[in-house]
């Protein structure tokens, strides 16, 4: 207990020097709670869009995400509907929901493009939530009305290129899947914006029915399976791959290209950073204890000289440097939280990342796992600096350290 005492009445020895490397760890602390509570905002919400868009296990034929289709829905799911109300009446499945893949042209009578269709299930907004973004008009009716032409979501780059407007009436043509031509009229019911123009320049949404009816059969690409427990999608994806051997059971990571790829940037940017910090820690600890040792080497030599181990005094300065750690984290720690707090008082837009027209809130998570890593490693490298700090001091002889001036 005496050397905890001694050690917390050393930092006051030069308050100054003790409060500038208090100020240096926990902006280094700060930095490193900041970086890692928005990486990990930026996975949990990249994974939340994944799952919403695909859920966490997606059903389909072996080959689909294999190879191309020769002609459309050759790899489709016939007895989808099937599979669907079999998968329903398990309680911890909270919806299973039919996507159809499909392409071909579509035109306003002046002007022809080619889009990339989906059809979609009327129950998709309520498992998108705010992923759906809507910027005009509405989402498709869950009950069409059968007197109205076919409804249809295009992409906002898709609209501006027809010309086209909530209400404005297009032509889609397509192959069916016997290989003839068909072609429906539709209207448009809202714009949509997925943040990407290059997909928003192609992409449109109709009810799978209408992509079936286009394509002239009764299957649809693939069903997306939504668990109550995300926790439980292993145990999941191992029971629908027993109970469905015929069919391939994706997991969403597989098929979230864009998450990885941010998961993988953000891991090599945000562990370099964070390396950058803790070293920079670990030369403002040693700075700070190689001068206590330099300027303390008499008093060393007189520990010694009454009998003190040399195991003693360094433990004393092991003892310092814990408290630097510590309350240096602590003080981080309180940066960190008020950040936080801050960005949700005060909301601060990013930019578009590259590729993407929509900028997203920036939020920082505050987690205690990051505090407990964080306290744990400023703490080992306090402990090491001031090792190799004190290291020299304590080789003196009694008479060297005496007579060190």
């Amino acid at each position: 207990m005496k050397w905890l005492k001694l050690g917390w009445q050393n930092l006051g020895r030069n308050r100054r020097r003790t409060v500038a490397t208090l100020l240096l760890v926990a902006m280094g602390v700060a930095g490193i709670m900041t970086t890692t509570g928005f990486a990990r905002y930026t996975y949990d919400s990249l994974q939340e869009f994944a799952m919403r868009e695909n859920g966490q296990l997606i059903l389909s034929h072996p080959d689909y995400f294999e190879r191309e289709e020769a002609y459309p829905l050759e790899l489709g799911l016939a007895e989808y509907d099937a599979i669907r109300q079999q998968l329903l009446q398990d309680p911890d499945i909270r919806y299973v929901l039919a996507s159809t893949g499909f392409t071909g042209l579509i035109t306003n009578g002046e002007k022809s493009t080619i889009f990339m269709g989906e059809g979609v299930d009327p129950d998709l907004p309520k498992v998108m939530g705010p992923a759906l973004s809507i910027t005009d008009g509405r989402m498709l009716s869950q009950q069409p009305d059968a007197q109205r032409d076919y409804e249809v979501l295009l992409g906002k780059g898709l609209a501006d290129s027809l010309n086209a407007t909530i209400g404005t009436g297009l032509t889609l043509l397509s192959s069916t899947y016997d290989g003839a031509l068909n072609a429906i009229d539709v209207e448009v019911q809202g714009i949509l914006s997925t943040g990407v123009p290059e997909l928003d320049a192609r992409l449109l949404r109709v009810h799978n029915a209408t992509a079936q009816f286009l394509v002239d059969a009764d299957r649809v690409s693939q069903l997306s399976v939504y668990l109550r427990d995300t926790s439980a999608q292993a145990d999941y994806e191992q029971q629908l791959s027993a109970l469905f051997p015929e069919l391939k059971v994706t997991p969403w990571q597989d098929r979230a290209f864009f998450y990885r790829s941010v998961k993988n940037l953000y891991d090599r940017i945000f562990g370099v950073m964070g390396g950058v910090i803790l070293i920079m820690v670990l030369f403002a600890v040693f700075n700070t204890s190689a001068m206590s040792v330099m300027e303390r080497i008499r008093e060393i030599g007189m520990l010694s000289a009454m009998g003190t181990h040399r195991r003693e005094i360094v433990r004393l300065f092991l003892i310092e440097a814990s408290y630097l750690a510590i309350l240096g984290t602590a003080l981080g720690l309180i940066i960190s939280a008020v950040i936080t707090l801050l960005l949700i008082g005060f909301p601060i837009n990013m930019p578009p990342p590259p590729g993407q027209t929509e900028g997203y809130p920036l939020q920082v998570y505050f987690f205690w796992q990051a505090a407990a890593w964080s306290l744990v490693l400023v703490w080992v490298m306090a402990l090491a600096a001031s090792a190799l700090a004190v290291r020299k001091g304590v080789r003196y002889t009694v008479a060297e350290a005496l007579r060190y001036a």
